[in-house]
C-alpha cells in the first residue's frame, strides 16, 4: 500500500482530494490480491486507470483506490484469415497501443487515436470516435467478478455494450449491472498493412475530409484525427487549459422520434438502428401453427448535447462569475478546469448547464463521467 496521492494529480480534470488508502497494482496478481483484500474487509473502493472519465470530490474518499498499472500487449491465436488478435493489459495506455497498431498496419482503432485513458476502461463505456467503437473489434474481456471473486473470460456479446455504455459502467445515480474489474481485453483487427487502402466508412471519411473509396493510410487517418482532437482541446496538453477536463461531460440524449421532431430542425440528430430480434426456432413437436408477431422495436434518435447547451444560451468559455471552472473555449460539451478549480465549482457549472437545457428544451442531460464523492 502506497502513500495516497491527491486525485487531482491522477485525473485529467485535476480535481479531488487524496483518498484514505491507495494501492498500486502493477500485475494481474496485484490487482486480484488488492480486490480480494478490500472485498474481504468490506471497504469502499474504486479502481483508477487513466483518470480521464472521473470526477472526484473535494473531501477525502473514505476507502481504497486501486491504481491499475499493468501494461503491455501480445498477439494471441484465434483470428480469422487477414486479421490479428491482440490481448491488452487493462492498465495499458490506450493511445500508445493505437500508435502501435498503426505502425503494424492493423486497422480498427485508428480513428480512436488521442483518446486518453487505459485499455481496460475502453469496453466499460464502449469508447468510440468518428465511426469506430470498441465493440466493433472487441472479442472478449478477462475480468474478476465482485460477487464470486473469480476470474472469467467473457465474450463481448455478453457485456451489454451500447452507445457509451455497458453492463460494467457505473452510470450517475445507479450501480452497474455487473460489478467486476477488467484485467485484460482482446481485440481482433484487420491486417491491412501500412500502405494506402480505400476508406470505406463514411463517418471516418467525412471526419478527415476524404471521399469514401479514397486511398488513405492508417498513419494518415491517425494524424488527421489527432489534429481534429487537438483543435477541440481533446488531446492532453499541459499548455492548453481546455484539456483539463473529463472529455465530453454529458451524454448525447437518446429521444423518441416524436420527442426529436419537437426540437428545431437545426439540432443535429442521428437515428439509431433498432436491435434485430434473434431468429426464433420453434421445435416441430411443439409447433401449433401459431407464430407470434415480432415486437415492434424503435431505437430512438440520438441528438447533440453540445447543440442543446449552446442553443440554451451557454457559449464556449461560459463560466459562473469568477469560478475557475468553465465550458471549454473550443466546444461546449466539455467542462474544464481553468486552473485550481474545485470539484464543487465543476458540479455547480454542471448543474447550471442541466437547468438551462431543461428549461429551454425539456431535456435532462445525463453526465458521462463516473462521480465519486460528488452529486449533481
Amino acid at each position: 500500500m502506497s502513500d495516497p496521492l491527491p486525485l487531482s494529480q491522477l485525473t485529467t480534470l485535476q480535481v479531488g482530494a487524496a483518498p484514505e488508502r491507495m494501492i498500486d497494482a502493477h500485475t494481474r496478481e496485484g490487482i486480484t490480491d488488492a480486490l480480494h483484500q478490500v472485498w474481504a474487509d468490506g471497504d469502499d473502493w474504486f479502481v483508477l486507470g487513466g483518470g480521464s472519465n472521473l470526477l472526484v470530490g473535494d473531501e477525502p474518499f473514505d476507502g481504497t483506490v486501486i491504481r491499475i498499472l499493468t501494461h503491455g500487449f501480445q498477439a494471441v491465436p484465434g483470428a480469422e484469415a487477414g486479421r490479428r488478435r491482440i490481448r491488452i493489459e487493462a492498465g495499458q495506455n490506450w493511445d500508445e497501443f493505437v500508435a502501435w497498431t498503426v505502425g503494424q498496419g492493423l486497422a480498427g482503432v485508428e480513428a480512436m487515436s488521442g483518446i486518453p485513458g487505459t485499455a481496460g476502461a475502453a469496453p466499460i463505456q464502449n469508447v468510440g470516435a468518428y465511426g469506430q467503437e470498441i465493440d466493433q473489434t472487441l472479442v472478449e474481456v478477462e475480468l474478476i467478478d465482485e460477487a464470486t471473486g473469480e476470474t472469467h473470460v467473457v465474450p463481448a456479446g455478453d457485456l451489454g455494450l451500447g452507445p457509451r455504455t455497458s453492463d460494467l459502467k457505473r452510470h450517475y445515480g445507479s450501480e452497474p449491472r455487473r460489478r467486476a474489474v477488467i484485467l485484460s481485453i482482446t481485440l481482433e483487427l484487420d491486417d491491412v498493412g501500412t500502405g494506402a487502402f480505400p476508406i470505406r466508412d463514411q463517418r471516418i471519411a467525412k471526419a478527415i475530409g476524404a471521399d469514401v473509396g479514397a486511398e488513405v493510410t492508417l498513419a494518415g487517418v491517425r494524424e488527421s484525427v489527432l489534429a481534429i482532437r487537438a483543435s477541440k482541446g481533446m488531446v492532453l496538453d499541459p499548455a492548453d487549459d481546455d484539456t483539463r477536463s473529463a472529455g465530453s461531460f454529458f451524454n448525447n440524449p437518446i429521444l423518441s422520434e416524436s420527442e426529436a421532431r419537437a426540437l428545431p430542425e437545426a439540432c443535429p440528430r442521428w437515428p439509431l438502428v433498432p436491435d434485430i430480434e434473434p431468429v426464433r426456432v420453434i421445435p416441430l413437436e411443439s409447433f401449433d401453427g401459431y407464430v407470434p408477431p415480432a415486437p415492434v422495436e424503435t431505437a430512438g434518435v440520438k441528438v447533440s448535447a453540445a447543440w442543446l447547451i449552446e442553443n440554451a444560451g451557454l457559449s464556449k468559455g461560459f463560466r459562473l462569475g469568477r469560478a475557475r471552472a468553465s465550458l471549454s473555449t473550443k466546444h461546449t460539451l466539455a467542462l474544464t478546469n481553468r486552473g485550481g478549480a474545485t470539484a464543487w465549482e465543476v458540479t455547480q457549472l454542471a448543474r447550471f448547464v442541466q437547468t438551462r437545457v431543461s428549461s429551454e428544451f425539456g431535456i435532462e442531460l445525463q453526465p458521462e463521467p463516473v462521480f465519486v464523492g460528488v452529486e449533481l
